[in-house]
């Protein structure tokens, strides 16, 4: 009896598992979602975040070569924590929104590195430059949600982010962590 309810456990392990990777997570849950970024400035570690970004998401952990991610930031929405910071980063030597208003990152592919680990490959445009990307995404499930998760570290310097006086990495150190999470449900059926 005991060898029956071992092999019907494992029967039904499997069978969840199988589900499980059926389902595609694509609709993104904006309110729960967030992205932040980390820099160093005169050797105090600063955090900021940005309000407004729009992602458009697409995984299902059996079909990776389906996955798609596409991320929109509104460079006007920086909040660093102060309304003097804020003016100043939206400028022309930092981000300059008015002619930049936003940064995106488009994914070209993923792939799995075991577990929940991943690698989403793709380009990063920020101030009208754009760069191949490798970011590091752990995926999640939490009951029917999915938890996407992952820190990107850039060179400011590559998108000529800080220049001028502020191209001096002594005050605001070249390398910025840019922070995601992403809560995502599954698409309804359509029948």
């Amino acid at each position: 009896m005991q060898r029956w309810n071992k092999r019907l456990l494992l029967a039904m392990l499997l069978t969840h598992l199988g589900m499980a990777g059926a389902v595609e997570y694509s609709q993104v849950q904006a309110n729960e979602s967030t992205v932040m970024f980390g820099y160093t400035q005169m050797g105090v570690s600063m955090e900021g975040q940005f309000n407004k970004f729009t992602s458009q998401l697409k995984f299902d952990p059996a079909k990776l070569k389906t996955a798609h991610a596409k991320i929109e930031i509104d460079i006007a929405s920086i909040d660093t924590g102060s309304d003097e910071a804020n003016e100043e980063v939206v400028g022309k030597q930092w981000f300059n929104a008015h002619t930049f208003p936003t940064a995106s990152f488009v994914s070209t592919g993923m792939k799995s590195l075991g577990g929940n680990h991943y690698e989403a490959s793709g380009k990063l445009s920020i101030k009208g430059k754009t760069q191949d990307v490798v970011v590091p995404v752990t995926f999640s499930i939490v009951g029917a949600r999915g938890l996407f998760d992952g820190v990107l570290k850039i060179k400011r310097l590559d998108y000529a982010i800080g220049e001028g006086a502020w191209s001096d990495v002594g005050t605001v150190a070249d390398e910025i962590s840019i922070k995601f999470h992403f809560v995502v449900t599954a698409a309804p059926n359509k029948k």
